[in-house]
């Protein structure tokens, strides 16, 4: 496994765009996740250069000097400390000497078994940068170990144990509070209405975004227009809320398929969709593929994710 830049020209960045980095999976039986120490996973685990991730990045640091810039919120290097940067972000380092700690790389897919922990990395996103105490250092220590000896060892199950893990992991980082919290973002999103709208939005979609209700009756259970929702959530997330509710069904229809022997007309009507066919399109044009091809080579590919969201 490495990070990459694109080489291929649908994938490259624009003319004026930070680069966008994927994961490169070399393995016949490769997932797309990875864990090791800076060292391991590359120099682009250090990268001094401002640049983006089609895939979430979780960073422990133990040792160094410098800051860590994601977007416009800058935090000088005092270890320990415990990172998230989201896909799409802009992050790099500055000035790091000394960087040393574990890493953890994983794209969306990788949650199929535990599908709630989205809504986990995005309420992470709000504070995602950690200064941790030395109890919780040490905790954080073990468990990164584990992860990076169970990707490393790649026995019977691991993607399971590694998807376990991480949901240990991601639940435990989100009980964190207060005097673990460090610099910029520390106090959550901003405050006003248009946060507060994204955030009811955001938990109504972990409860009910397989349903098939559209964007506007969303809007009227929280008493604004669509067009207030859309902006509100457009500013709290860069996305739409017509983008948050495919990529919901998306992937719920993804978790039926890769772990339950539901059939494809059964998937359809459990995301929403009461045509199968409509729902086969909907599927193909959202992961390229179709849901019978999805179902029999899941787990056993060896994807380069590329790319970022589907468009709005």
């Amino acid at each position: 496994m490495r990070t990459a830049l694109p080489r291929t020209p649908a994938a490259a960045p624009r003319d004026c765009d930070p680069p966008m980095h994927r994961l490169e999976m070399r393995m016949p039986e490769g997932l797309p996740f990875a864990a090791g120490t800076f060292d391991s996973i590359g120099p682009m685990s250090r990268a001094a250069f401002p640049h983006r991730h089609t895939f979430y990045e979780i960073v422990h640091v133990t040792r160094g000097t410098g800051t860590h810039v994601v977007d416009l919120a800058r935090w000088e290097l005092r270890p320990p400390h415990l990172g998230l940067i989201l896909p799409g972000q802009l992050h790099h380092w500055e000035d790091a000497r000394g960087l040393d700690g574990h890493v953890v790389l994983f794209t969306g897919d990788f949650l199929l078994d535990h599908p709630g922990d989205r809504d986990l990395l995005r309420r992470l996103g709000e504070n995602p940068w950690l200064t941790l105490d030395g109890p919780t250092h040490a905790r954080t220590g073990l468990l990164m170990a584990e992860l990076v000896e169970e990707y490393g060892h790649g026995a019977d199950g691991f993607a399971t144990v590694l998807r376990s893990l991480l949901h240990v992991l991601l639940v435990r980082t989100a009980r964190l509070r207060g005097p673990g919290a460090d610099g910029p973002g520390a106090s959550g999103p901003p405050p006003g209405r248009p946060a507060a709208v994204a955030e009811s939005f955001a938990r109504l979609l972990a409860r009910t975004g397989t349903d098939g209700r559209p964007v506007r009756a969303y809007a009227e259970l929280l008493g604004v227009t669509p067009g207030y929702l859309t902006e509100a959530v457009r500013a709290a997330t860069g996305r739409t809320p017509g983008t948050l509710l495919r990529e919901a069904r998306t992937r719920e229809a993804q978790r039926l398929l890769a772990r339950t022997e539901l059939s494809v007309r059964q998937i359809a009507a459990r995301t929403g969709f009461s045509d199968p066919a409509y729902f086969c399109r909907f599927f193909r044009r959202e992961t390229g593929t179709s849901p019978g091809d999805f179902r029999k080579h899941h787990d056993r590919r060896a994807p380069s994710i590329e790319g970022g969201p589907p468009p709005a």
